[in-house]
């Protein structure tokens, strides 16, 4: 992810993978950190959810990926989650299995007021930049497939419903979306179909 240089808000993100590799095989996530605008950001239940959707759908449709449904089921249990999150001021994956059904998981905490709804979704779609169509764990250039893994989930081909949530305490913002199907299973294409196979190496 990106790093500015005056660090007065922190961000950070972490995202989560499906299948044989389990959530633990996740990395570190990263931090980075934005400047601090002159006003709270504004809030609301309408915004946030219109928000999620506009950001997860306009992502899906630049690759022509069917519209994600909000799911209110989803989105309970995306609160019960953040709230323990922001109760506890930790920051890492829900344990599975999530929910009744399998979910997936993409997670975003942010100094309380500070990011709109749209720039908390943004960070996750602007790791496009280091997408590359190829199965897990491969679709990364940068060689870490978390590096793009919240964009992966939210474009992932099966996903088909999200619910999001967020919590704060007296210094921080926890959001966490739930997708229904989990993305990001390893060995999958995030597209669908078959991916195209990776180039061949030639040595000298």
């Amino acid at each position: 992810m990106p790093k500015w240089t005056v660090p007065e808000v922190l961000l950070v993100a972490a995202a989560c993978i499906s299948g044989p590799a389990m959530a633990q095989d996740y990395d570190d996530p990263p931090q980075y950190w934005s400047v601090a605008p002159d006003r709270p950001q504004e809030r609301g239940h309408a915004l946030f959810r219109a928000d999620m959707l506009r950001g997860h759908n306009a992502a899906r449709r630049a690759l022509r990926q069917p519209p994600l449904r909000w799911n209110t089921a989803l989105a309970a249990d995306a609160q019960r989650y953040a709230d323990t999150l922001a109760r506890t001021r930790t920051f890492q994956h829900s344990h599975e299995p999530r929910g009744s059904s399998p979910q997936g998981e993409n997670l975003w905490m942010g100094s309380a007021r500070q990011f709109s709804y749209a720039e908390m979704i943004g960070g996750w779609i602007d790791e496009k930049r280091w997408f590359r169509r190829a199965a897990l764990p491969r679709f990364s250039t940068t060689g870490r497939w978390s590096d793009v893994g919240h964009y992966t989930q939210v474009i992932w081909h099966s996903t088909t419903d999200v619910g999001c949530a967020m919590a704060e305490n007296r210094t921080d913002e926890y959001l966490v979306c739930r997708y229904g199907p989990p993305g990001n299973v390893y060995g999958r294409d995030p597209l669908g179909g078959d991916a195209p196979p990776m180039p061949m190496r030639t040595g000298r």
